[in-house]
């Protein structure tokens, strides 16, 4: 009757280190695998199991050594009392197969299986539910927590690792970015939506550089002109906003915006002077190349400004960007009803082949084409072409790089002003895989 009682104590002792160990593993996992942007959500609601969940994510080193301690702990208990139950039942020849077998199935599907699929599908109930007990338990286990921890940096600065100054690899934006590429593989994020996302991401890495209209392109007035054709000008321009120069083009000394004009227009019908355009612009605003897109758009805001000049180190200028330009990052292209009409600078020709205006920028032919062309030493198409060739080609010269083959079709002097883009098999290959 004595041996009796005691198989079934030890028995009952089994299947509570079995459930606990079992309860360490689904921690574990639901832990990890929450949803963070959901728990903050739910603690800033008020929820105090969700604020615990936080504080036990902060002390990442602290919670993974506790449940790695308890759930060893534990299932190095129920292995040793299982093979004293099986010796003691089957006896010494036997009992420690049994004893394997046994704890091998038990573990595995009652420790591992079980308890981290069903935390996988519930991981934030999980978490929200064993909250308390895991931080009962690191506050119970702490002194052996923390001295395992100093043993483990002691024997990883032996190898030369020191976890002081490891740096966090992934930012948050890294994060976002691929959460935003995995829902888009799976179909779940379409690519104009992925492409717009994207694009808010990207803010804090571009330059005003990359986005700017280059002087070449910017309609600007000479401002020593006679006042009708200054007048004219302006009238007849589909911009809203004209930078003017004096001296020679790359002295800009005004912006002078069509409702100034209008204005002045009104309040003086005749004997309008070139003195009266230049007080009735706007003093320019000149920003370096260097800044970025985020730190502009956060400028255009305080301003409350559209346009800027933008100027390399040396305070020569070098083009104009605006709201619009920045915004467009984002959104893609926007045209209005007073845009001029222009020819597509992207239009297909074949199954993997496009004609593409040299101006197009890498960035723009990436997103609407799901190519990969780099863009760290280039910002246009025909700006690679250039730097990769290491010559101004002729027109009809083609190259191959990056898995494409690049064609000039048209040339204006020095200036690439059409290319034919293919795709090349191996490359299309590649992609499809």
């Amino acid at each position: 009757m004595m041996g009796d009682d005691s198989i079934t104590l030890e028995l009952g002792v089994i299947l509570i280190l079995v459930v606990i160990a079992a309860i360490y593993s689904m921690a574990e996992t639901a832990l990890t695998g929450v949803n963070r942007a959901r728990i903050f959500s739910l603690a800033q609601e008020g929820n105090k199991r969700a604020v615990l969940v936080s504080k036990l994510r902060d002390r990442k080193d602290q919670l993974i050594g506790t449940i790695l301690l308890g759930n060893t702990f534990v299932n190095s208990a129920s292995a040793a009392l299982i093979t004293v139950l099986s010796i003691r039942i089957f006896g010494s020849e036997y009992g420690p197969l049994v004893a394997a077998f046994i704890t091998t199935i038990l573990l595995l599907v009652f420790t591992e299986i079980l308890p981290k699929t069903v935390a996988i599908y519930n991981s934030e109930r999980c978490a929200l539910w064993l909250a308390p007990f895991l931080n009962l338990s690191m506050k119970v286990l702490s002194p052996m927590t923390a001295l395992i921890q100093w043993v483990v940096r002691i024997v990883l600065r032996i190898f030369g690792v020191d976890l002081d100054k490891v740096e966090e690899i992934n930012t948050a934006s890294d994060a976002i970015r691929g959460t935003i590429e995995m829902h888009h593989h799976e179909g779940e994020v379409d690519r104009a939506d992925r492409n717009m996302l994207g694009g808010v991401l990207d803010l804090e890495d571009l330059t005003v550089s990359e986005v700017m209209i280059h002087r070449s392109q910017v309609q600007t007035i000479d401002l020593s002109a006679d006042p009708e054709v200054i007048i004219s000008a302006v009238i007849a321009s589909s911009h809203s906003r004209i930078p003017l120069w004096k001296d020679n083009p790359e002295n800009i000394v005004g912006v002078l915006h069509q409702k100034d004009l209008f204005r002045l227009l009104r309040q003086q019908k005749i004997g309008i002077t070139r003195e009266m355009i230049r007080r009735a612009a706007q003093k320019p605003w000149f920003v370096p190349e260097s800044t970025t897109l985020d730190d502009q758009l956060t400028a255009f805001r305080s301003k409350r400004k559209h346009f800027a000049c933008v100027v390399d180190e040396y305070g020569a200028w070098l083009g104009i960007v605006t709201l619009e330009d920045i915004i467009e990052e984002i959104v893609g292209e926007i045209d209005d009803e007073h845009d001029p009409l222009v020819m597509a600078e992207i239009i297909p020709f074949g199954d993997r082949a496009y004609r593409v205006s040299g101006s197009v920028t890498i960035r723009d032919i990436n997103r609407q084409l799901d190519w990969d062309l780099p863009d760290e030493h280039a910002t246009t198409v025909a700006g690679l072409v250039l730097h990769e060739a290491r010559v101004i080609p002729d027109k009809g010269a083609s190259f191959e790089f990056f898995g494409y083959r690049f064609t000039v079709e048209d040339k204006r002097a020095n200036q690439i002003t059409q290319l034919l883009i293919e795709k090349l098999e191996d490359a299309f290959d590649d992609a499809q895989e």
